[in-house]
C-alpha cells in the first residue's frame, strides 16, 4: 500500500515555472514506477510524464517534451515534476501515480494502482 501526497501547485503566468513534488509513504518507494497525469475541466485524465523505478527511463507526452522534467529521489521517497515555459493549456489538476515494478506502458493510467489527491496548476495568459 502506498499513499501519495502532491504539493507545489499554484497560479503562475505564462512562461513561468513550477515544481511539483509527490511524497510517498512506505519503504518500497524505489520499487515503483512513478507517473504524473493531469486533468483539465471537462477533459479526460491525460498522461504527462513517467519515470522508471530506478530512474533510468523517463517518458513524456509530446505536449510537454522539452519543457517538463520528471525526476525522483528514492532516499526521500519523492518524485518531482519541473515545469518550465508553462502555457495556459497546461492548466489542470496534476496527479501523482505509482505502479509496482517495471511496466511496459508507462503512459496508461490503467497501469497505476495508487493515486494522490491532486494539486491545481493554473497558468494565466
Amino acid at each position: 500500500q502506498v499513499q501519495l501526497v502532491e504539493s507545489g501547485g499554484g497560479l503562475v503566468q505564462a512562461g513561468g515555472s513550477l515544481r511539483l513534488s509527490c511524497v510517498a509513504s512506505g519503504r518500497t518507494f524505489s520499487m515503483y514506477t512513478m507517473g504524473w497525469f493531469r486533468q483539465a475541466p471537462g477533459k479526460e485524465r491525460e498522461f504527462v510524464a513517467a519515470i522508471s523505478w530506478r530512474g533510468a527511463i523517463t517518458y513524456y507526452a509530446d505536449s510537454v517534451k522539452g519543457r517538463f522534467t520528471i525526476s525522483r529521489d528514492n532516499a526521500k521517497n519523492t518524485v518531482y515534476l519541473q515545469m518550465n515555459s508553462l502555457k495556459p493549456e497546461d492548466t489542470a489538476v496534476y496527479y501523482c501515480a505509482a505502479a509496482w515494478g517495471s511496466i511496459a506502458t508507462m503512459s496508461s493510467p490503467l497501469k497505476y494502482a495508487y493515486w494522490g489527491q491532486g494539486t491545481q496548476v493554473t497558468v494565466s495568459s
